[in-house]
C-alpha cells in the first residue's frame, strides 16, 4: 500500500508541473505581440516625372559649302571661330573661272559684232528693195528681181534676229562665268560659331553631284536644345510647356534647366523599340553646354503642391487573416475591396492596438510616394507598411494545450489510473 500511494502522489505531481507549465506558454503567448513597421500620412509637394535621355545640339545649324569645284587656296576661319554673316571663310583657286570669264567676254564681243554687221546688211537689202520696187513701178525690172530684193531683206532680218539671240547667250554664259569666280570665294550665310572645318588649303573639292560640306556653323549657342528620345509608354504624358532638369557627365553635380517645345511625330524604331524625340529648349548664357553632349533629361508631367502623401510600400501592404486577429480586427473579416473604384488603393491605418483598412483614391506617384486624393485619413497617421507576428506562437500554444490535455491532477477533481489487477507487486493474493 506505501509502495501504490507513493506511485500516486508522483503522478500528482507531474500533472502539477505540467499545468503550471502550460499557464506559463500561455502567458508569453499572450504577452508577445507583433511588430508593426509604419510609416507616416503627411504632406508636401509631389512631382511625377519620366526619364529619358538626348543630345544637346544648337538650335540653328548651317552646313557650309562649294557649289563650285577648285583646291583650297587659302583659310580664312578655324574651330570654334566667331564670325559674322557675309565674312569670308575660305578662298578657292580662282585662276580657271577667271578664264572662263575673260572666254565669256570675248564670246560676247564677237556676238555683238556681227549684230552690227548684219544690221548694215539688213539696212543695204532695205535700200535695194526700195529701189527695185521703184523701178518695177516703171517696168525697168522684172517682178522676179523685186521678190529676190525682198527676200534678201527679209533674209537679213532673220540674220539679224539670230545674231542678237547669241549676244543674250553670250550675255547669260558671261554672267555665269562670273558667278562662278565669285562662288569661289566661300562666306558665312549667317552670324556664328564655326563648330566643324572638313577641309585644308592644298584640298581639292569636287562638287559635281552635291555641294561638299566645307564648314558647319552654329547660329547661337547661348541658345541650344536637346533631343531627347522619349518612350511610347510615357509619351501621351509629355506636352509642350512642361518643365524639364537635365544633367551632363561634364558637370556631374550641376542641374540645368529647360522646357518642351515640341514632340515631334515621327517615330523611331530601335530593336523593336519605339520612340518619340521631343524637342527641349534650354538657355546656355554661360557657353557650358556643348554641341553633342548626352543628357539624361528629367521631364515633369505633373506636380501637386501641399498634398497629402502617402509612402507607395503602404498601399502595397495586405494583411494576412492571422495579422487581422492577432492585431484585434474580426476575425475572418474581409478586407475592403476597390472593385469598380478608379485609382483606388487599401491603406491600412494602426492607432496601437489594432489596426483598420480605408479605401483610398490616389492620384499622381513619383515611385516612392503617391498622393491622396480623399481625406480618410489626417496628417500624422500612422500607414501600416509591415507586420512580423512572433515566431513560434502558434506552436507553443497547441504544445501547452497537448500538454494539459494529457495530465491532470488529482487535485482539480480528477481521478489517477486504476492500479493493475493484483496490486503493484505481482499477482493477486
Amino acid at each position: 500500500m506505501t509502495r501504490k500511494r507513493t506511485m500516486m502522489w508522483m503522478l500528482a505531481s507531474v500533472g502539477l508541473i505540467a499545468t503550471a507549465g502550460a499557464g506559463v506558454a500561455n502567458r508569453a503567448s499572450s504577452q508577445a505581440t507583433p511588430k508593426v513597421t509604419t510609416v507616416e500620412v503627411t504632406r508636401g509637394d509631389l512631382v511625377q516625372a519620366i526619364s529619358a535621355t538626348g543630345t544637346l545640339e544648337a538650335v540653328t545649324t548651317v552646313n557650309v559649302g562649294s557649289q563650285v569645284s577648285g583646291s583650297v587656296q587659302t583659310l580664312y576661319a578655324d574651330f570654334n571661330d566667331i564670325v559674322r554673316k557675309g565674312q569670308t571663310l575660305a578662298r578657292l583657286d580662282a585662276s580657271l573661272f577667271q578664264t572662263q570669264v575673260e572666254q565669256a567676254e570675248a564670246n560676247l564681243v564677237r556676238a555683238e559684232a556681227d549684230v552690227e554687221r548684219l544690221n548694215v546688211a539688213r539696212d543695204a537689202a532695205a535700200l535695194a528693195l526700195d529701189r527695185t520696187a521703184r523701178l518695177a513701178e516703171r517696168r525697168l525690172v522684172s517682178d522676179a528681181d523685186l521678190e529676190a530684193a525682198q527676200m534678201a531683206l527679209a533674209s537679213a532680218a532673220a540674220q539679224v534676229r539670230s545674231s542678237e539671240a547669241s549676244v543674250a547667250q553670250s550675255k547669260a554664259s558671261l554672267n555665269q562665268a562670273r558667278v562662278n569666280l565669285e562662288h569661289t570665294v566661300i562666306t558665312s550665310p549667317i552670324d556664328g560659331i564655326v563648330v566643324s572645318r572638313a577641309v585644308d588649303t592644298g584640298q581639292t573639292v569636287a562638287a559635281s553631284m552635291q555641294a561638299p560640306t566645307l564648314f558647319v556653323l552654329a547660329a547661337d549657342l547661348a541658345h541650344m536644345r536637346v533631343n531627347a528620345s522619349i518612350d511610347e509608354s510615357d509619351v501621351g504624358q509629355v506636352e509642350p510647356g512642361q518643365s524639364v532638369s537635365f544633367r551632363v557627365e561634364a558637370y556631374p553635380n550641376e542641374s540645368f534647366a529647360g522646357r518642351v517645345a515640341q514632340v515631334r511625330l515621327q517615330a523611331v524604331v530601335s530593336q523593336n523599340v519605339v520612340t518619340y524625340a521631343a524637342v527641349i529648349d534650354v538657355e546656355n548664357a554661360g557657353l557650358k553646354l556643348k554641341p553633342g553632349m548626352t543628357a539624361t533629361v528629367t521631364v515633369e508631367v505633373a506636380r501637386r503642391n501641399d498634398a497629402l502623401i502617402v509612402p507607395a510600400a503602404a498601399l502595397r501592404f495586405k494583411p494576412t487573416s492571422a495579422m487581422l486577429a492577432t492585431l484585434g480586427a474580426a476575425a475572418g473579416g474581409a478586407a475592403p475591396s476597390c472593385a469598380g473604384v478608379a485609382n483606388c488603393g487599401t491603406l491600412w491605418v494602426y492607432d496601437g492596438s489594432a489596426i483598420r483598412g480605408l479605401i483610398v483614391r490616389t492620384g499622381i506617384t513619383n515611385g516612392t510616394a503617391v498622393e491622396i486624393l480623399n481625406a480618410p485619413v489626417d496628417e500624422g497617421s500612422a500607414a501600416v507598411s509591415a507586420i512580423t507576428l512572433p515566431a513560434g506562437s502558434s506552436k507553443t500554444v497547441t504544445s501547452a494545450t497537448s500538454a494539459s490535455s494529457t495530465s491532470r491532477s488529482p487535485l482539480l477533481g480528477s481521478s489517477p489510473p486504476p492500479p493493475p489487477p493484483g496490486g503493484m507487486g505481482g499477482p493477486p493474493r
